[in-house]
């Protein structure tokens, strides 16, 4: 980002880096190309901007009347603990695996591109759901235009090859340029896991994504040891989980690893004088705090946020606290506004 850039600019770019829905991005683009300084050490940033702009607008307007029908939107809403994209080379088993993870009805085939557009469903864990969304493959001959906006709301990425399959050593170094390209990049780093620091870039349009590196039909290939060689040869440093599609081995440890690695913390909510929910807790991240639960709830509630009443392991029972006092897993907190 060019340093002499102004306040109000980098106040946009902030919103735009931390948004989630295709027309809240729109609108912080929007603000970052009115604010931006113009001269010539932005020409290219204001480019960028003005591209994406229009990508989104398109995608945001849908199927257009009398001439070439645009599609439906390829941006699926986060829902659940978290957002994760499956992204393989074609006939990995990434449906397979989506189906088997989340009882999905995707297209599954014998042959490659069955998945033409974002697939949603829900993996459980416990008493949280994690969306997981099966995207159409990448290979060095073709990768979707618009896959670059599907992964936008994602909070971190599993990428899927078939372990029995000698041309994965291929495939993964082909994904990794192709999505680099676009300015997207697969990390091992994870809020929860000790993999390295991210990358820090200030290119506002730069995408990190964590990563899992899934080795999928591991029943056609048993070896324990071939996805720590296959890693080794490829120079990744991915954590890996092993799992078969076909018969279910391994699927069950997604779920805490994702738990785990995204550092979730569950929140549970009480009216005052009325019982407690403890079905549906809210989901934030460790650091999060009594107003980020808040704004989940409503914003209404949020705005006029007074206090809270809080129970959990960290705070004797009832204990009044305020709106930046930090939660942990398992809280139950009683709003007050």
């Amino acid at each position: 980002m060019p340093t002499n850039v102004t306040p109000e600019y980098k106040k946009a770019e902030e919103a735009y880096r931390n948004a989630r829905e295709p027309k809240e991005r729109l609108v912080c683009l929007k603000e970052m190309l009115r604010t931006i300084p113009k001269h010539k050490g932005t020409d290219h940033l204001q480019a960028d901007i003005k591209t994406r702009i229009k990508q989104l607008s398109e995608e945001l307007a849908g199927p257009k009347k009398g001439g070439r029908r645009s599609g439906p939107s390829h941006v699926v809403r986060p829902d659940g603990a978290a957002q994760l994209c499956l992204i393989g080379p074609p006939n990995a088993g990434k449906s397979s695996l989506h189906a088997r993870l989340t009882g999905s009805r995707t297209d599954v085939g014998p042959y490659p591109y069955t998945t033409h557009l974002p697939v949603p469903g829900m993996l459980p864990c416990e008493d949280v759901h994690f969306q997981l969304v099966d995207l159409p493959p990448v290979s060095g001959d073709f990768m979707e235009p618009w896959l670059v906006n599907a992964l936008q709301p994602a909070d971190g990425a599993l990428l899927v090859i078939d372990v029995s399959d000698p041309e994965c050593l291929e495939h993964v170094p082909v994904i990794l340029d192709r999505l680099r390209d676009k300015k997207i990049f697969l990390t091992p780093s994870w809020p929860g896991l000790e993999s390295g620091e991210p990358d820090g870039s200030d290119d506002p349009f730069r995408l990190d994504l964590p990563t899992v590196l899934i080795a999928n039909k591991s029943d056609l290939d048993p070896d324990p040891e071939e996805v720590e060689i296959l890693e080794e040869l490829l120079g990744l440093r991915f954590p890996a989980l092993t799992m078969s599609a076909e018969t279910g081995d391994g699927v069950d440890a997604l779920g805490p690893f994702l738990f785990r690695a995204l550092e979730i913390v569950r929140v549970y909510t009480k009216t005052p004088g009325k019982p407690a929910d403890k079905e549906k807790p809210f989901t934030v991240c460790r650091g999060d705090t009594i107003a980020d639960v808040a704004r989940l709830v409503h914003k209404d509630i949020a705005k006029g946020l007074k206090f809270a009443r809080i129970w959990g392991t960290e705070v004797f029972d009832g204990q009044q606290v305020g709106p930046d006092h930090v939660v942990a897993d398992g809280d139950l907190v009683e709003l007050h506004f």
